[in-house]
């Protein structure tokens, strides 16, 4: 497929008027779904009310993890899940990720001693099958080597284990370039849902173009909803089923520094007395911090409150002593809210099961709520196998497990290069839409690196290449 074809089949004007199956919700457990019903033949749809992969799914901790945390709510069938799904992606996209050993100091007034840390991580290793890289320990000595600028009274070492770095919204990207590669496969970024309506043998909804202000009425046999935070308003505004809400909502934190600020060679794990986790993960030129977890007042909620940036400052102090803490050093911000879905007894959002759930609100509707970023690939089997089932035919799991065959033209870590060809080529085959999506999702860059000249030729080369699309 040439790019020009890539970007035609972007807008809502252009697609066929009818589709086997519509995928509502661009982010990344959208994408998996839209990606496996893709790969099996069916001619699907996927539409976002805004950037694909511009809400939740480019905010997490930019890991693909098992849950080193999870352990102790005791969700070994969660943990093993994840650290598998962690393994296979590491496998079948190395270029959007990446193995890495993660150190978690211990101290003498911790909340945990450094036994009990091997243990747990011991544990970590089997259920993964003994795929991750070993895990381990090291001394105090060896651990300041590391971690130079780390806080030395009371520090009794430190566990090691293996996790995976990697680009969140790069890997829902290309989970979407790779559908797209299936003739009977579009994608429509800033496409509203504005009405729903049940048919005798399927659904008709009512689409509009956010960007033209276009609507059209396009019909489907089968409707998926993988809406994240945004469910429980959404299906009470289109009102095609009845629908409780199922939500709660958690916003996590997170907040992007020079390296030179701590100087960490390895991602780490801080332990806070509140038994809270935060991470410290250096990604090539700049290190992020967070997360928080704090109860999520609006579904798009991208913005930490002062009160979530001063906790992350005030544990880097407490952690860090040596280091000098300060604002000249903060490149970037940015808060991403969970859709976690509610369970009686949660004590804390902390606790709150991080597992999915697909609900079926009538015969050929479908809704996936909650999961984790890493087990996307199996929230999407949940959804397509029952769906392939209707429809008479067989699931085969192996088509997901295949690489991706549609790699980003800016490779993630990689400074772009940003010149007129470049930028053309990304936006007829990456479909950015706005300024914002071409920067920070598809260059994968903070704004305000960008020189004057270089804002000014994105911003033109935009506008051309969209406004000469067919």
């Amino acid at each position: 497929m040439d790019h020009r074809s890539t970007l035609l089949k972007s807008y809502l004007k252009n697609i066929p008027s009818h589709h086997d199956v519509i995928v509502v919700g661009g982010g990344i457990a959208g994408a998996g779904v839209f990606r496996d019903l893709s790969l099996h033949g069916l001619g699907t749809l996927l539409i976002d009310k805004k950037d694909f992969t511009s809400q939740t799914s480019q905010s997490s901790s930019k890991m693909l993890h098992g849950g080193i945390r999870y352990l102790e709510n005791l969700d070994f069938a969660l943990v093993w899940e994840a650290l598998h799904e962690k393994n296979l992606w590491l496998k079948i996209a190395p270029h959007l990720s990446y193995p890495e050993k993660f150190y978690l100091p211990v101290y003498k007034d911790g909340l945990r001693p450094l036994w009990m840390v091997r243990l747990g991580l011991f544990l970590y290793d089997a259920l993964s099958s003994f795929q991750n890289l070993p895990s381990g320990q090291a001394s105090p000595k060896e651990t300041l080597k590391v971690i130079p600028y780390l806080k030395e009274k009371g520090l009794t070492g430190s566990g090691i284990y293996s996790d995976a770095v990697m680009d969140d919204a790069k890997i829902t990207l290309e989970c979407i370039y790779d559908a797209l590669l299936e003739k009977k496969s579009y994608a429509c970024n800033y496409t509203a849902l504005i009405k729903a309506t049940r048919k005798a043998h399927g659904y008709t909804l009512t689409l509009q173009d956010e960007m033209s202000g276009l609507t059209r009425e396009i019909t489907c046999d089968q409707l998926v909803f993988a809406t994240g935070p945004f469910t429980d308003k959404l299906l009470k505004e289109i009102n095609l089923f009845p629908w409780k809400p199922k939500l709660k909502l958690s916003r996590g934190s997170h907040l992007w520094f020079s390296n030179d600020m701590l100087k960490v060679k390895n991602p780490m794990v801080l332990t806070p007395k509140d038994g809270r986790v935060i991470f410290v993960i250096p990604q090539k030129d700049k290190t992020l911090v967070g997360t928080t977890e704090v109860k999520g007042e609006a579904e798009f909620d991208q913005v930490p409150d002062q009160e979530e940036i001063e906790y992350l400052y005030k544990n880097l102090k407490d952690f860090f002593p040596k280091a000098d803490i300060d604002p000249r050093h903060l490149l970037g911000k940015f808060a991403g809210v969970r859709p976690l879905v509610m369970e009686e007894g949660a004590e804390s959002l902390g606790k709150v099961a991080r597992n999915h759930k697909v609900y079926q609100p009538q015969e050929n509707a479908y809704v996936l709520l909650g999961g984790k970023y890493t087990t996307f690939r199996v929230m999407a089997q949940d959804v397509v196998k029952p769906l392939m089932n209707k429809r008479g035919l067989p699931y085969l799991g192996h088509l997901s497990t295949q690489a991706l065959r549609s790699p980003s033209i800016i490779k993630p870590w990689h400074k772009p290069i940003i010149d007129k060809e470049t930028l053309i080529q990304i936006i007829q085959r990456e479909i950015p839409k706005t300024e914002e999506d071409l920067i920070q999702r598809r260059l994968g860059i903070l704004k305000d690196v960008l020189e004057g000249e270089e804002l000014q030729l994105i911003k033109e080369t935009l506008q051309q290449t969209l406004l000469e699309a067919p």
